[in-house]
């Protein structure tokens, strides 16, 4: 039997956006359900006693560890809910371990190192080209992504390196720069339902002059009112499918549920996955899945929908 009623768990310290996702989710499973909000904090365990099934928003968490703990929590009580297992949140949050697997599995992604606090950068062998983009592995939204991000000779690559061990404290991935278009794709659904939406190219050409063509934090989150989005966007037919084959795979062996979203570049014909969002953010018109259902002709409502039916079918209901 389905359930009739549905606990939306979300983070405790909500910004603008994710208050908009919170109100939108509501506001669409309402007509359907009886609907609880509930913030992840220390009641958390006491009121999840009375829960029949969750909307899982809840991207915050530790330092080194976001979007782990409420699915692990829910997994220990025995409560279903929509989206990926603590699991493959961890695979996904650190960009280092989930460009292993991809590599291990044949998935296209860029050559890559991780340079550790504390290594000595005279002694490392770095398995890339210049340039190269030095980012910290578990940040999200573009932390730690400026413009001189993108290095192209060891002292900048040093310079970039120790800014992120010093700013972050954590690992550097030193990536591969691809040079060419910019494209995120959604996914929705599990096994041989799994969907491609339609892909969503980033359009950096109308940035004023002198500005970095890739998202760096100031693009994203400060002048992003100079992008543009294409969706569908057109591809050559053969490289679609192949990004949509590619990114089932990595969908697949990540072991993500329901929905996820991934950046993808593309260069002379071939595509490269970059990272992997799985839980990405779901407010109206801002999030790039959001974006993606609309041309799917799904609109918000069909996307949250769409989300909730795949994990119940996932759970037998």
């Amino acid at each position: 039997m389905r359930p009739k009623k549905i606990t939306i768990v979300h983070d405790m310290e909500l910004d603008e956006h994710k208050r908009e996702m919170l109100d939108a989710v509501e506001v669409v499973l309402k007509r359907r359900f009886e609907v609880e909000r509930i913030p992840f904090d220390e009641t958390f365990f006491q009121r999840m006693k009375s829960a029949e099934f969750v909307f899982n928003l809840s991207t915050a968490g530790g330092r080194d560890s976001r979007q782990l703990h409420v699915p692990a929590v829910l997994d220990l009580m025995g409560v279903p809910y929509t989206a990926s297992s603590a699991l493959a949140h961890a695979l996904c949050i650190d960009k280092s371990v989930t460009k292993i697997v991809l590599q291990h599995s044949g998935i296209p992604t860029p050559r890559f190192s991780v340079v550790k606090p504390g290594d000595r950068l005279e002694n490392m062998d770095f398995d890339t080209d210049y340039p190269a983009i030095v980012k910290p592995v578990r940040e999200g939204s573009a932390q730690g992504l400026w413009k001189d991000s993108v290095v192209n000779n060891v002292e900048e690559l040093k310079r970039a390196v120790k800014r992120i061990h010093d700013n972050f404290h954590e690992p550097a991935l030193v990536e591969e720069f691809v040079d060419g278009r910019e494209c995120t794709v959604g996914l929705i659904g599990n096994g041989e339902d799994l969907e491609v939406l339609p892909i969503l190219e980033i359009d950096f050409s109308h940035l004023p002059e002198g500005v970095e063509r890739f998202y760096s934090y100031r693009v994203k989150n400060e002048i992003d009112h100079y992008l543009r989005f294409h969706c569908p966007t057109e591809l050559d037919p053969k490289l679609e499918r192949r990004i949509h084959q590619g990114c089932k795979a990595a969908f697949k062996v990540m072991g993500l549920r329901d929905y996820a979203r991934m950046d993808v570049r593309i260069r002379d014909g071939e595509y490269y996955i970059l990272e992997i969002n799985s839980l990405p953010l779901l407010v109206p018109v801002y999030s790039d899945i959001t974006k993606m259902a609309e041309a799917a002709g799904y609109g918000y409502e069909g996307l949250i929908m769409k989300i909730l039916e795949a994990s119940f079918e996932r759970y037998g209901f």
